[in-house]
């Protein structure tokens, strides 16, 4: 399979043989795949500065396998400047791409959604809101939509004023209690679907709430970068 100047992000990479490293990349027409980019951790090498995280970038590659072998690269538009909490938002959207997308598996709307959501995190403004934003979409994305308007077992529409306990593989259920790591208010789940996180108290339950549904998605596996979150907001930072 070859590809010619397809519009493509850098996700992570790491050092291979010599001079060379290899790619995690997520590209807009065949998903997400690993390069081996020869040489290109040598001091002469064209592509040193340019293959990295954040920068929209055009590749070209041959795969004759799992793991294909980068033919040309060059920026498609200036890189997206991360910094502080933003960049390190940056990483952990990488991470869940990286984790959550199959590989070679084309999927053009994840694509505009992950470019959409790093150019929304230049300026560092509402990273958390854009992160539940991005969560949300890419679980819809991958068929894993959270029900956040109906009971589970009734389909009777939720009522603002009443608790309900998320199920991550079942959905919301009356609940007898007030209080619980799953526990929300018809109104917090009916703001959290509708991506309204005006309301910090909003925005609070929609991260609890979105940290154990991607939790159970990922299977134990831990974040590195969501691990620096949770650190630098306890921080104050």
């Amino acid at each position: 399979m070859r590809a010619q100047n397809e519009p493509a992000w850098l996700l992570h990479h790491r050092p291979f043989q010599d001079a060379s490293r290899i790619l995690d990349v997520l590209s807009r027409n065949h998903g997400r795949l690993s390069l081996v980019a020869r040489g290109s951790r040598s001091g002469r090498s064209r592509l040193k500065g340019l293959l990295r995280p954040f920068m929209p970038l055009q590749l070209s590659w041959v795969a004759r396998s799992d793991l294909g072998t980068l033919t040309g690269a060059d920026r498609l538009g200036a890189p997206v400047a991360l910094a502080g909490e933003a960049l390190m938002a940056g990483y952990y959207v990488n991470e869940l791409i990286i984790h959550l997308v199959h590989r070679h598996d084309p999927q053009p709307d994840i694509f505009a959604a992950y470019a959409a959501t790093i150019e929304g995190l230049q300026g560092g403004s509402q990273v958390p809101a854009r992160l539940r934003e991005f969560e949300l979409e890419l679980l819809r994305l991958l068929g894993f939509a959270l029900d956040l308007g109906h009971e589970a077992d009734t389909e009777a529409s939720l009522e603002p004023s009443r608790h309900y306990e998320y199920r991550v593989e079942h959905g919301p259920a009356a609940a007898g209690e007030r209080t619980g790591t799953m526990i929300f208010t018809g109104a917090e789940l009916l703001a959290i679907r509708d991506r309204d996180f005006a309301d910090p108290a909003t925005l609070r339950a929609a991260t609890r709430l979105l940290r154990e549904v991607i939790a159970f998605h990922l299977g134990g596996r831990e974040l590195k970068s969501r691990k620096v979150l949770l650190d630098m907001h306890r921080l104050g930072k």
